[in-house]
């Protein structure tokens, strides 16, 4: 067997976290197998990891030149093995991989996530009388024993199997590209690479642990059609990108729009492909001259690291069986990239609105992740949003926002552009108000939107109030962004439900036009339908029973027979 991935890039950690890896001098099965069973428990999520027999670690990483075992020691470790796998309950065995490093030979064992877990496993797996049976959890870089309450935990996890690691029950190895397979492990330096074309798809995904059930009826696991196949959305669903831009504005002008022909293929086509489009309509370079500074002030439109690490994280966390593309919107002001659905959860809305780190235990695509960082696209270990904010931190530009509904169906990250490039954008969100001294007047704020005013060198921030105008010139900022988010969030929500039901093109329009007219908080009924959209009275009331069918408007009661308000 071999690794998917180099062995020095396993000793340098660059393919996998410090706390998925664990290096033993030598064969100690009774300091092993605690690690086996806690990999294999797999508590946080993380997809397993690596124990690597006869290498010394110093400071956390590995000694070089590696210790080595004995050549003549390897079969008997193997034979060991065999024995002591079967303690393990329910019976569990990881791959072992013999490697040479520093031309001596070590021994790797891959532990991934256990299908069947929990396991448990006896403290001391040499002692012929030791009846105790412990479960093993991961705690930063070490094994220990779990507690009552992360025994409980760990039952409670045994039912759920992310979706990526499910098998497929329609493909077949035919639908697995050899091309795109043999390019990845190339990529990640494989000694698996060679051998794809002798050996074939079969053999190569069961060494690589992609394929399920029993010998006679193997099934794909969704990941490799994920990864692997030229056209996963045959199996998944809209499993694309779509690109809208907005030369003025989705709110101001939404009728004047450019759009992209969707972007299909496997996950790291599209995020390759959807990246080079990116770096082609939005992504902008000035450099700035400074006196008395050797170095010129760089900055960018947007940073190339923090748009890749939203658009991964749209792939890395969607439901692959929702009729919903990942779609970008690109605004004068910002690009926002909805995805579906929301943040679990597991994740206070608060911590969502701060955008700070998303700590959850819950993936839907934990291997797909692991491939993903293989290939440096990914980080792990929630920092997907510390990554985007500190990105946008270093090009001066303001921070991301998370926008989520709270039913969690959807999300939304909003990404600024660099101030400096705003002075080339018609502000459709401000005005300018200009006052004598001698008047006055009264500025009405929507209860909606909340505003900035700027008098002089003093900001002051106004809600659901009236300002008086009295000298001077005041100007007047408009925010609308958490409101435009929320919309935006709501409509492609609406449209997945609508779709759901196979609605046409001209239902999901008028949806669209009648929510920007009423909102969430409007009451609406037959007769205001009709005469926002043009619809005859039977027309009218087909369209509100499609909307009450897709769960999209509501009944109210007290106002009449027939009255209706979006679902908010």
């Amino acid at each position: 067997m071999e690794l998917e991935f180099g062995i020095e890039d396993l000793l340098n950690g660059k393919r996998v976290e410090s706390d998925r890896l664990e290096f033993k001098a030598g064969w100690n099965p009774d300091d092993i197998y605690p690690s086996i069973c806690a990999f294999a428990n797999d508590f946080d999520n993380q997809g397993g990891g690596y124990i690597i027999i006869g290498v010394q670690e110093e400071n956390g990483i590995a000694k070089r030149p590696v210790k080595g075992i004995e050549e003549a020691e390897l079969d008997a470790i193997q034979k060991d093995m065999l024995g002591f796998n079967k303690k393990i309950i329910p019976e569990y065995f990881p791959k072992t991989i013999i490697d040479k490093v520093d031309d001596r030979y070590v021994i790797v064992l891959w532990v991934p996530t256990g299908i069947q877990r929990p396991y448990k496993v006896p403290e001391h797996v040499t002692s012929k009388r030791e009846k105790s049976y412990k479960y093993f959890i991961r705690y930063n870089t070490s094994s220990i024993s779990a507690t009552t309450e992360q025994e409980k935990e760990l039952i409670q996890m045994a039912g759920r199997i992310p979706f990526d690691e499910q098998p497929n029950s329609v493909a077949g190895f035919d639908d697995i590209s050899l091309v795109l397979l043999e390019e990845h492990l190339k990529a990640t330096g494989s000694k698996l690479a060679k051998q794809v074309s002798k050996r074939g798809v079969k053999d190569i995904l069961e060494e690589m642990k992609l394929l399920t059930g029993e010998p006679e009826r193997l099934r794909i696991k969704n990941v490799a059609l994920m990864m692997f196949c030229e056209e996963p959305d045959r199996f998944f669903p809209y499993m694309q990108v779509d690109i809208v831009k907005f030369p003025n504005g989705s709110v101001k002008d939404p009728n004047n729009f450019i759009e992209v022909p969707s972007i299909k293929g496997s996950v790291p086509s599209i995020i390759k492909r959807t990246m080079e489009k990116l770096q082609d309509m939005v992504i902008e370079e000035r450099i700035t001259k400074v006196d008395y500074q050797m170095e010129a002030v760089r900055r960018f439109s947007y940073p190339y690291q923090a748009l890749e690490e939203a658009v991964v994280n749209a792939f890395y966390h969607r439901d692959y069986m929702s009729y919903e593309p990942v779609h970008i919107e690109i605004e004068p002001e910002c690009i926002n990239i909805i995805s579906f659905p929301g943040i679990d959860r597991s994740v206070p809305m608060d911590v969502i609105k701060r955008g700070e780190r998303f700590r959850t235990r819950v993936y839907r695509n934990r291997r797909l992740g692991e491939f993903l960082k293989e290939l440096h696209l990914s980080e792990g270990h929630s920092t997907g949003v510390p990554t985007i904010q500190d990105e946008l931190a270093k090009n001066g530009s303001p921070r991301a926002v998370f926008e989520t509904d709270e039913d969690r169906r959807g999300l939304c990250v909003r990404i600024p552009i660099h101030p400096d490039f705003l002075k080339d954008i018609d502000d459709s969100n401000s005005k300018q108000v200009d006052a004598d001294s001698s008047s006055s007047k009264k500025i009405n704020i929507d209860n909606d939107i909340f505003e900035k005013v700027d008098i002089g060198n003093e900001k002051v921030d106004i809600q659901n109030k009236k300002v008086d105008i009295e000298e001077g010139k005041i100007k007047i900022e408009i925010i609308q962004e958490e409101t435009i988010n929320r919309q935006i969030v709501r409509l492609k929500i609406y449209e997945k439900e609508l779709r759901k039901l196979r609605s046409s093109k001209p239902t999901i329009e008028n949806m669209h036009q009648l929510f920007q007219s009423k909102g969430c908080e409007q009451i609406f009924g037959r007769k205001d339908v009709i005469e926002e959209l043009g619809l005859s009275p039977a027309g009218a009331s087909k369209f509100i029973a499609k909307l009450l069918e897709a769960n999209i408007v509501k009944n109210v009661k007290g106002y009449g027979k027939g009255r209706y308000k979006f679902v908010g």
